[in-house]
């Protein structure tokens, strides 16, 4: 990859254009390890659950080796204009695509784990260019597509503490930087902890908060009292059992990533398919529940994009170190309302409750969807990029 980067000092608040040029070397380094995979054992029939299936793994990584195109996928992503400057000793790699309507309203866009600026390939050209699409061009935005320091071309980081709160700061002075003083702000997953926070640290110049996948601050973290218990209705206890039974025997990956995140790293950095295993797994489990296969929900090449990002920089331990640094802040779980107005758009499979976002959060748009699921961008589009126009229209 490169970038004009050269020469600058460590306070340089410049922003610089980028773009990602993979050394072939590089690719034929991630061949030959592919080539050489050690393979483990598998139980008869075990399917997925002990984990990632092996027989669905070593198709998927075959066709990695052998049909992916590292080069077409380099090259679309070439096509967005890509920047890259310092924040707080980091390197923030962004996405900046500004809307040829002159009134467009600013908005940041932040992904999550195991995800990537991937995510927003799709909803680029409907919210930038409305018009393009056949939509009203009043609805147009300026996109803002950071990678999290840490992930992707943003990492890996150099000093530790980057947590939810570091990166929300981040944003304020990212949004500083190119010009906007007031803009509008989503994410989903980790992206749905980051832009509430940021709506804490800039609540003066964000406009509006618009997540998915929402979880922490958006459900209970704890046991629920009996008594409140009795007040919910039939289908928020099916929401919070599903969220327990998700705590029970879906968090694996964050125990690791919040205590041994570097332990983790030697085999995600070192073995591809361990890299693969370990995202491809949660695309199965966090997709629309009706998805069968991980391709079933989001195609095999989006899938592969994505995974490269963390392959090619080697940043699947910085990413995991996120975790870490998140759970060792007492002020993780949000417990004050910025006041900004904020909507929840509920995808298939996600968990989160009104009545319990409500308590640290300003909720003025709540929408369900059966469709789409917790990677809603690349799963659901249309309906996200619908919901995301409805909401921030009534703030312009």
């Amino acid at each position: 990859m490169t970038a004009n980067t050269t020469n600058r000092s460590d306070a340089d608040s410049t922003v610089h254009t980028f773009r990602i040029e993979i050394p072939r070397a590089q690719l034929d380094d991630l061949h030959t390890r592919l080539d050489l995979t050690r393979w483990p054992d598998e139980l008869p029939d075990a399917g997925w659950a002990y984990g990632a299936s092996l027989p669905y793994v070593r198709d998927l990584a075959d066709y990695w080796r052998n049909g992916y195109d590292w080069r077409k996928h380099e090259a679309r992503l070439n096509e967005i204009p890509q920047f890259i400057t310092e924040i707080d000793g980091a390197q923030v790699h962004f996405l900046h695509v500004r809307s040829p309507e002159p009134d467009a309203m600013p908005l940041i866009m932040t992904h999550g784990w195991p995800g990537s600026i991937v995510e927003f390939l799709g909803l680029i050209g409907p919210l930038s260019d409305p018009r393009a699409k056949g939509g009203d061009p009043a609805d147009a935005f300026h996109l803002v597509i950071p990678s999290i320091p840490g992930f992707g071309f943003s990492g890996p980081t150099r000093d530790g503490g980057w947590n939810v709160n570091r990166v929300a700061r981040a944003w304020a002075e990212l949004m500083r930087r190119l010009g906007y003083e007031r803009y509008a702000a989503q994410g989903g997953d980790m992206g749905a902890l980051i832009t509430p926070a940021l709506g804490r640290v800039a609540p003066e110049s964000v406009i509006g908060i618009h997540v998915n996948a929402a979880a922490v601050g958006f459900q209970p973290l704890g046991p629920v009292p009996e008594d409140v218990q009795a007040q919910l209705t039939d289908e928020e206890r099916e929401r919070l059992a599903a969220a327990g039974a998700f705590s029970a025997d879906g968090t694996g990956y964050r125990a690791i990533q919040s205590t041994r995140p570097q332990t983790l790293a030697y085999g995600l950095t070192d073995s591809p398919v361990g890299q693969l295993a370990w995202i491809i797994e949660k695309f199965k489990e966090w997709s629309n529940p009706s998805a069968e296969l991980p391709e079933d929900a989001v195609d095999r090449d989006t899938l592969l994009t994505n995974v490269m990002l963390y392959w090619l920089t080697a940043t699947a331990g910085s990413a995991a170190r996120m975790y870490y640094e998140s759970s060792q802040v007492t002020d993780w779980f949000p417990t004050t309302d910025s006041g900004v107005p904020t909507a929840v758009a509920n995808f298939a499979g996600d968990t989160a409750i009104r009545r319990f976002a409500e308590e640290a959060n300003t909720i003025v748009r709540w929408s369900e969807f059966d469709r789409g699921g917790h990677f809603a961008a690349l799963e659901a589009p249309v309906l996200l990029t619908g919901d995301i126009r409805e909401f921030f229209r009534s703030l312009r």
